[in-house]
């Protein structure tokens, strides 16, 4: 997935910061283009035992009664979900994750997952599959099996489900055997590693909420200040449990509030970004993206609003 967003240098941040160094203060409060139809070049049992040993490379487990509802049917009006872990991800018409097999070639496209795999990893049938959003229909292909049946392909990739999957937005098959992946909309690997520095994400619970490119929430300090600038009242050990956000450029963000959006040197010498000049921070205690195991620690911790609020904080 391209992203614009890295491309800013040290220069424009250094240069986004002064121009908003003087907003605190002034408020107080507030692959292939498309893939194509090509012949099994692998013939059945070409990877020899492997394909139908349980545990093997695919994650492949005979002992696994594929789910029925996603095997063999059309993945119909494919769209684009969000995942707190994974961001974008393609999913079929019943809302059903959509992964791609590291030990696949999307240039020629070509499967190579049979047997016992392909009971494991259902292929989704090229037949019937449309595009309803989000998603460039110039990458919707298809590839032949070596059973002669026609896969889906995007981007090159041919698609599978997870038999493990037994409802919408489920994403068990994610990083199976260090090979199986959810798909993104551009037919590479989902990733968070995509987000801008700092971007917005719809928390279930909390509601808007900043994350930084890593997808990992971001807190505000009840007791920290904003005006006239930016002071960080958390110090020492507290930096152990909370780390702060390094400065991103504006233009490396989205969504967010741009006034007071802004780096700022600590008494440490460390750098930290604010938003609406409030110092940021992320939880050694969210492990991985998408937690919000900071928000109310100690009455005082609260992940972001983008409009630098802090959200459930008592007013």
């Amino acid at each position: 997935m391209k992203t614009s967003w890295r491309s800013a240098s040290l220069v424009a941040t250094a240069t986004a910061v002064l121009a908003l160094t003087t907003a605190c203060g002034q408020e107080n409060g507030a692959q292939s283009a498309g893939s194509q139809n090509v012949g099994s070049t692998a013939a059945p049992g070409a990877f020899g035992s492997v394909a139908t040993t349980p545990g093997n490379g695919y994650g492949a487990d005979s002992t696994t009664a594929p789910s029925a509802s996603a095997n063999g049917q059309s993945a119909g009006a494919l769209a684009v979900a969000e995942n707190a872990k994974l961001g974008k991800i393609v999913t079929d018409s019943a809302g059903f994750t959509l992964y791609r097999f590291d030990q696949d070639t999307a240039e020629p496209p070509k499967s190579s997952c049979d047997g016992d795999c392909a009971k494991t990893w259902p292929p989704v049938p090229a037949e019937g599959a449309s595009v309803a959003s989000g998603i460039d229909k110039s990458l919707l292909g298809e590839v032949t099996r070596s059973d002669g049946t026609k896969q889906l392909t995007i981007a090159g990739w041919p698609m599978y489900r997870f038999a493990k999957d037994t409802k919408a937005g489920d994403v068990n098959g994610e990083g199976v055997k260090g090979a199986w992946f959810a798909t993104a909309p551009t037919g590479k690997k989902a990733a968070v590693s995509d987000l801008p520095g700092l971007s917005v994400r719809n928390d279930a619970k909390l509601g808007p909420i900043v994350v930084d490119k890593n997808g990992m929430t971001v807190y505000r300090f009840l007791k920290d200040k904003a005006w006239p600038e930016p002071v960080s009242n958390c110090t020492g050990a507290c930096l152990e449990k909370w780390p702060v956000v390094a400065p991103v450029s504006a233009e490396d963000t989205k969504g967010v509030k741009k006034k007071g959006l802004m780096g700022f040197t600590r008494p440490d010498g460390a750098k930290q970004m604010t938003i609406n000049c409030w110092p940021i921070y992320t939880f050694s205690g969210d492990k991985a993206p998408g937690e919000t195991n900071g928000q109310g620690v100690g009455g005082t911790w609260y992940a972001v609003s983008p409009d630098g609020k802090p959200v459930g904080a008592s007013k």
